[in-house]
């Protein structure tokens, strides 16, 4: 949809759900000028100025709705099950096509923006140059490059082990320089071979530093925890999103804490809880279960992971019920999921507690927030960025009508799907 030979472009649709969570428009107009909103309303208010050449794209009673924001992906993933360790064996080269394919994967599907929390060496970067260069379409790319992580430490592997205040600071403004838009750490282990999942990595003071220097470069902080000591140091350390948030004591058994839901509240930090990722691992292995392929390590996964997905989903609800925002994150393409399917972390947010618009709020707004750029999209509003996604059917009833995307718009510029180049 290049507007270069109109002044306008008019959409016009028979629902509009503009993102804030109130109540949705009927027979709505969007006005754009310059890959911006610059009206919305009711298609009899919303005109173009007498006079001015106009595109009109006219959905009839179709849904549009904000761009999704996904606030997890992890690009250079396959989603073939591989580990973290088997995964950064792969060249920088490799990955980084891999990165471009699935930016294009999730931009096709309805995702807009995407925020990457870690890769190995510069290959995120590389991809954001071949992207403004026109080489390969992709959502709008927030980037943070390497994960800072301990030595060992969970994803330390991605290139960007710190050790002590000084060079957790060192780490912040190296990656700053090179681009990073955020900071992301592990604030506990996790999959990775050599990390304990359970317990804490970085002391608060690192934490702290951490915090500290990318707030003064105008940056956010989102940590992994996957233990209730990792989510409360990085509670007091000003960290701004908290990644799955598990309240995993240090033995490994799950236990609710209620005062780490209190502390998220008090501090207004988003949770991005991961939760459909789990449940991608389990149909993956049900499906080799019945076809009797399963090994022994596989029936393992499989009993472990449904265990923990029933008690995430336990564990959220409540959180979500006491009043913690969730910002909705896919963490694609890592495990089996694959990006492309951002809906099913969103319709996993219904399973916990949310109503179908709050959890499209989640995925737009809030993830807005969440990443820092809120004031630019995340809503249909004026003059910020018009990214649109268009829908059959109204997805505040079924969150499920989201997954029947009839166009993305970009920037203002409608999206050609089709193109695998």
């Amino acid at each position: 949809m290049s507007n270069s030979s109109y002044d306008f472009t008019l959409i016009k649709a028979g629902l509009l759900v503009d993102g804030n969570g109130g109540n949705n428009l009927q027979k709505a107009s969007v006005l754009l000028k310059d890959g911006l909103i610059k009206g919305i309303g009711n298609q009899e208010s919303v005109l173009a100025p007498e006079g001015a050449s106009v595109k009109v794209l006219d959905y009839g009673d179709k849904t549009i709705l904000p761009g999704l924001i996904d606030c997890h992906v992890h690009l250079n993933g396959i989603g073939d099950g591989r580990v973290g360790n088997d995964l950064v064996t792969l060249p920088d080269e490799v990955l980084t096509l891999q990165s471009a394919k699935n930016a294009r994967a999730h931009l096709y599907s309805g995702v807009t923006t995407i925020r990457d929390c870690g890769a190995k060496n510069n290959t995120t970067f590389m991809l954001r140059k071949a992207v403004e260069m026109g080489i390969s379409p992709s959502p709008r790319l927030i980037l943070t490059g390497r994960p800072i992580s301990i030595v060992g430490g969970h994803l330390g592997y991605f290139g960007e082990e710190a050790t002590g205040e000084v060079e957790c600071v060192k780490s912040v403004r190296r990656l700053i320089k090179q681009g990073a838009d955020f900071i992301k750490i592990t604030a506990t282990g996790g999959s990775t071979v050599t990390s304990l999942p359970y317990r804490p990595s970085f002391t608060k003071q690192e934490i702290q530093s951490i915090t500290g220097e990318a707030h003064k470069m105008g940056k956010h902080v989102a940590a992994h925890c996957t233990s209730s000591v990792g989510i409360n140091n990085a509670l007091d350390s000003g960290v701004d999103t908290i990644i799955h948030g598990y309240h995993f004591d240090s033995d490994g058994t799950f236990n609710y804490r209620p005062e780490i839901t209190e502390k998220f509240i008090e501090k207004g930090v988003f949770l991005n809880p991961t939760i459909y990722q789990g449940r991608k691992t389990i149909k993956v292995l049900e499906s080799k279960q019945d076809q009797g392929t399963l090994t022994q390590m596989e029936r393992e996964n499989l009993e472990t992971s449904r265990y923990r997905s029933e008690k995430v989903a336990e564990i959220v609800s409540k959180m979500v019920s006491e009043g913690v925002k969730l910002a909705c994150g896919s963490d694609a393409s890592w495990s089996y999921y694959k990006t492309g399917d951002f809906q099913s972390e969103i319709s996993a947010h219904v399973s916990v507690g949310l109503s179908p618009i709050e959890a499209i709020v989640s995925a737009t707004k809030d993830s807005a927030k969440s990443c820092w750029i809120d004031d630019k999209v995340g809503t249909l509003s004026e003059n910020k960025i018009a990214d649109i996604l268009v829908v059959d059917g109204d997805p505040t009833k079924d969150i499920n009508n989201l997954r029947n995307v009839v166009d993305v718009i970009s920037n203002g510029e409608l999206v050609d799907r089709g193109n695998l180049i």
